[in-house]
């Protein structure tokens, strides 16, 4: 089974797909579009484009564990994305995000990648992070 992944934000979206095994996430690329429907579009083509089947969503919790606005946002995101699939996308996971951006931003600034690159590549590592959290999680519920 691949995996898609999604770090939903409404100038930028992060993608990441899973290796073939469920095991291990990769950046795959950062979606500009205009607005949350062209977003969806171009999602759906990519987990068409590299056979992912199912989706997991970054799900931006309140610190406290509570959704709040920016939760109803990404639901409604993972929506949009099984409505425009017409099926090819089966289900979509949702994956508590809160501390995946700071966790990017550390690995990059451990990694000496700073200013223009790291907007280039946050929205990317965001979302692999976020998968790879899920791959974990599955894995260990087996």
């Amino acid at each position: 089974m691949i995996y898609i992944g999604f770090d939903y934000g409404d100038k930028r979206t992060g993608v990441s797909i899973s290796d073939a095994s469920a095991f291990l996430a990769g950046g795959l690329c950062t979606i500009t579009m205009p607005s949350m429907t062209r977003t969806a579009e171009e999602a759906v083509r990519l987990a068409r484009k590299h056979g992912a089947e199912e989706a997991v969503v970054g799900l931006p919790l309140n610190m406290d564990g509570t959704e709040g606005a920016r939760a109803a946002t990404a639901h409604a995101f993972g929506d949009m994305l099984l409505k425009l699939s017409d099926g090819y996308i089966k289900a979509v996971h949702y994956c508590d995000e809160r501390l995946s951006t700071v966790e990017a931003h550390g690995i990059l600034s451990f990694s000496n990648v700073h200013s223009k690159k790291r907007k280039k590549v946050i929205d990317t590592l965001s979302a692999e992070l976020i998968l790879q959290y899920f791959l974990d999680e599955k894995r260990k519920s087996k």
